[in-house]
């Protein structure tokens, strides 16, 4: 059975940061394009930050560029996301999502990803 499962999430202050952990199971991940999505309460789910299914290639939404950091290791089955500099409206549930692809980009819509983590709480206090 396939599972995504998150940790790291918590309380922070504004200004501090998190490490979120995404540990992969149940086949191997090495073809696959793997982000992070959120979702606040009432608003849609939304790219976060995803990295190609080589590890070559990554990708920012505009509001994390420069503060957040996203890797992988393959060895391990793994995604991790460093949140910097995290800011109150980074309040969300963040997701890993997992997808298995041909092409080494990795794709920005959570349609496109069969593979889902239950989330984890990010709180960021102001």
């Amino acid at each position: 059975q396939v599972r995504l499962v998150e940790s790291g999430g918590g309380l922070v202050q504004a200004g501090g940061s998190l490490r979120l952990s995404c540990a992969a199971s149940g086949r191997i991940f090495h073809n696959d394009a793997m982000s992070w999505f959120r979702q606040a309460p009432g608003q849609e789910r939304e790219f976060v930050a995803g990295v190609s299914r080589t590890g070559t290639n990554t990708a920012y939404s505009d509001f994390v560029k420069g503060r957040f950091t996203i890797s992988r290791d393959k060895g391990k089955n793994a995604l991790y996301l460093q949140m910097n500099n995290l800011k109150p409206e980074d309040t969300a549930v963040y997701y890993c999502a997992a997808q298995p692809l041909d092409w080494d980009m990795p794709p920005r819509y959570a349609g496109q990803y069969t593979y889902w983590g239950q989330g984890t709480q990010v709180t960021v206090s102001s």
